[in-house]
């Protein structure tokens, strides 16, 4: 029987099945490379699970506890992760979730808000409390940990390549406060400047467009087939057949054309800091 380290409160419960993984590692005097051969994975990955930045599969990790003689251990913390996952986001949005962290890439239209993935704090914060203004402390802050836990996607060095079209709406709309909108967008276009993201502004005098019906996410996989995530009020849904998800693909192209460049939109973003931050100095 695997004697477990401690669990410190303090880390995740990813951290520390990512700890408990190097430690098993290390026990059975293996490399990152050796044990990725031994379960058919690469040496990056176990490398992404040790530091936390993908999230086990259950599968998975019954092989790697196989392979490490680890008693179910790394089988248990699974579940404990999963558990966790489902106490940060709804339960509509936890499949999704899983399928994030293991994207190449992610393409998204954003009708209304700005996307989990660019979401500040203060910005998240006012969502969140908007969809469930009755919500305790307690459930609030596992919210926000689960939406800026995601954000470690797109900062990390092997992180996905984030592409993303915001109607104008989403520089608008006042979420939180004027303040908070001026900070959130500054954010986003801090991210553009450090080529962490790729963003694009589809302006109101775009007109019509293919994607008017709502937001869609669309993920690319480097060893599965692509998905397409829709949501609205309390519903998400994942697609994969493959037809249809090629029918997103092309309409989310349509929508990229005819939005702004990334030099003119990040122009179009700084102008609408200007616009909030004026607005919140008047009142």
């Amino acid at each position: 029987m695997v004697s477990p380290s401690p669990l410190d409160p303090t880390r995740s419960p990813a951290a520390f099945y990512g700890a408990e993984l190097r430690r098993l590692r290390e026990k059975a005097g293996l490399s990152q490379q050796e044990l990725a051969d031994l379960v058919f994975i690469s040496g990056t990955y176990v490398s992404q699970l040790e530091k936390a930045t993908r999230r086990p599969q259950e599968d998975l990790s019954r092989q790697l506890d196989a392979a490490l003689e680890g008693d179910g251990h790394l089988e248990r913390l699974h579940s404990l992760v999963r558990a966790t996952r489902r106490r940060q986001f709804a339960d509509y949005f936890v499949e999704a979730a899983e399928h994030e962290l293991q994207a190449r890439t992610i393409l998204e239209y954003a009708p209304l808000v700005v996307p989990g993935l660019l979401q500040t704090q203060a910005y998240a914060k006012a969502t969140i409390l908007a969809a469930n203004p009755l919500l305790g402390e307690e459930k609030l802050e596992e919210h926000l940990m689960g939406r800026l836990e995601r954000q470690a996607l797109i900062v990390a060095p092997t992180r996905l390549l984030f592409w993303v079209v915001l109607d104008e709406a989403v520089l608008r709309r006042v979420v939180g406060s004027r303040k908070i909108m001026a900070e959130q967008l500054r954010y986003i276009a801090e991210l553009i400047a450090q080529r962490q993201v790729i963003v694009q502004v589809v302006e109101f005098d775009a007109g019509a467009h293919a994607l008017l019906g709502g937001m869609i996410s669309l993920m690319a996989f480097d060893d599965a087939p692509p998905l397409a995530y829709m949501e609205s009020v309390n519903v998400g849904h994942l697609v994969d057949e493959t037809a249809l998800v090629e029918k997103c693909r092309l309409a989310y192209d349509f929508v990229r054309a005819a939005a702004l460049s990334q030099e003119e939109s990040l122009v179009r973003i700084m102008k609408a800091v200007e616009e909030h931050e004026d607005a919140s100095h008047s009142q």
